[in-house]
């Protein structure tokens, strides 16, 4: 990704924020995990979205006093002892080049920055990124930031920035596109492999590794979730990643995975038979969730609800299950389907956005129906990304194998 497109999002954010503000954002720690040990660093998506580069402790500070915006950088000083340990921290050319920014500086320079701002000029407000996903998770350094500010500056106004952002990451550019399509072209890949070397009697975990194999193979160093590799009766758990099962024959496998290429990422389901063929139920299955899917790819357009998507998908689920004699009622249909066909793709998996909206041109979703009947031991999800264009979708991921009867011919060739 080129400094231009981190540039744009900055020129698209600041015109949200009011006049005499500053805006702060973090790029995160790599929190601690045991003994001498960090977990991988990766950087807040929100900060990496504006500013472009995936380091750790560093501070990307906007201000907007009026009406004149600026921007600079705190980055770390070099250490030349931990740069023997470590690696050298980026420098202020590589910052430069990376984010757009011009002005860079120290971060123990930040503190003495940030109050000459407050002091000098008339600043009423201070934005941060306040996302929180639950009560319970641990208070993130934006959030620490918050409760100093209002302690100390008891008269500032705290802002929250997370939705505003996540509203410009709703709509992808062409750089953001071209990525994903990379991420999912070299998910196509690793299916593939495993597809070529899967067999009965197969560990999950063996039939993960030739997907690792080829993410590595490409350069991939993060997937974008952890895999699931879901044989028989552990396809009816939705985030089963434990793949620690044998694979019997007979069974169908489910996989969920995808490779995460520059920070983008592709989300992919299929479910194959382990011995290449379907049995007739497995069959009858497979191809209500396959209608589902094809019927909700047809219904997507722009001005569509989205909400609208996942009751597309449970009418065709509830009429085939009825058909199989599965339930008698549509409001059965949660036995065997309990989750929603559809989610926002991008710099997360899961990506940021409202859902309360009708689809826009540029968005990136997923389309991902599918049915779990734990007392046969089967569970079956189908999915694909899917692009909004201007008069309907484009399924970006339409090329990797599908259809029962491609799947066979592939896997019995």
């Amino acid at each position: 990704m080129n400094k231009e497109f981190f540039t744009r999002n900055r020129k698209a954010l600041e015109k949200n924020l009011d006049d005499n503000s500053i805006l702060l954002l973090f790029s995160g720690t790599a929190p601690y995990k045991s003994a001498d040990e960090l977990y991988q660093f990766i950087p807040n998506r929100n900060f990496y979205y504006l500013a472009g580069i995936d380091r750790n402790k560093i501070i990307f500070l906007m201000s907007k006093i009026d009406g004149k915006v600026s921007e600079k950088l705190f980055i770390e000083r070099p250490d030349p002892v931990m740069a023997k340990w470590v690696g050298a921290t980026i420098t202020e050319e590589e910052s430069m080049e990376e984010s757009g920014i011009e002005d860079i500086d120290y971060l123990d320079k930040f503190e003495g920055t940030f109050s000459s701002i407050l002091s000098r000029n008339k600043i009423e407000k201070i934005y941060l990124d306040l996302e929180r996903q639950e009560i319970s998770t641990s208070i993130t350094e934006s959030q620490a930031f918050a409760k100093m500010a209002i302690e100390k500056y008891p008269y500032m106004q705290i802002k929250n920035i997370y939705y505003d952002i996540a509203a410009l990451r709703m709509i992808k550019s062409e750089e953001e596109i071209e990525l994903i399509r990379k991420a999912i072209e070299i998910t196509n890949e690793g299916i593939m492999n495993m597809l070529d070397n899967i067999k009965p009697n197969m560990m999950e975990y063996e039939i993960e590794a030739y997907f690792d194999f080829t993410l590595k193979k490409n350069g991939i160093t993060n997937r974008a979730f952890p895999t699931i590799a879901a044989s028989g009766e552990n396809a009816t758990i939705l985030h089963y990643v434990d793949n620690n099962s044998k694979s019997e024959d007979g069974d169908l496998v489910l996989f969920d995975l995808g490779a995460q290429y520059k920070y983008y990422n592709g989300d992919i389901s299929r479910t194959f038979p382990i011995n290449g063929k379907f049995t007739e139920r497995q069959k009858q299955i497979y191809n209500i969730v396959l209608k589902a899917q094809k019927a909700v790819e047809e219904a997507v357009k722009p001005g569509l609800p989205y909400k609208e998507l996942n009751e597309i998908a449970k009418q065709v689920l509830a009429e085939g299950c009825k058909e199989l004699g599965l339930i008698k009622e549509d409001e059965e249909l949660s036995k065997y389907y309990y989750h929603g066909v559809s989610h926002y793709l991008g710099l997360d998996t899961h990506d940021v956005g409202e859902y309360n909206v009708e689809l826009k041109p540029g968005m990136v979703i997923t389309n991902e129906p599918g049915l779990y009947i734990e007392e046969e031991g089967i569970g079956i999800r189908i999915e694909d990304d899917l692009l909004i264009t201007e008069d309907g979708c484009e399924n970006l991921s339409k090329y990797i194998i599908k259809s029962v009867e491609e799947i066979e011919a592939y896997m019995n060739k």
